[in-house]
């Protein structure tokens, strides 16, 4: 692949910040699409108790050479004070489907 790809994950802790960072992300051409899951529940450990709460999944698509603006840009509107940033590279897909991203994620 000449580009390399990414889908990054993160979560929110409502539906309105999730739009709020998906928007942002879009508006920005940082990321091509951001799928917003429906709720989801999370178990977690945080500074030493066990933690459950409702949260709502980001899936984002962008281009590796965008991370580093797309982490700031979390990290910067996320109300979490560390927020899940994982990013998977994109080792297969539709050709045409990566051309729609790289199109759609130049600055």
């Amino acid at each position: 692949m000449q580009h390399q790809y990414l889908v990054v994950s993160t979560t929110c802790p409502d539906e309105v910040q999730a739009n709020t960072l998906a928007r942002a992300l879009i508006e920005s051409r940082i990321a091509a699409c951001v799928q917003i899951s429906a709720p989801i529940r999370s178990i977690y450990a945080w500074e030493g108790k066990i933690c459950e709460e409702q949260e709502f999944s980001l899936q984002i698509k962008c281009l590796q050479s965008r991370y580093t603006e797309l982490e700031q840009l979390v990290l910067r509107l996320h109300p979490y004070q560390v927020p899940e940033i994982i990013a998977v590279p994109v080792t297969h897909g539709l050709p045409a489907y990566l051309d729609w991203i790289k199109d759609n994620t130049q600055p």
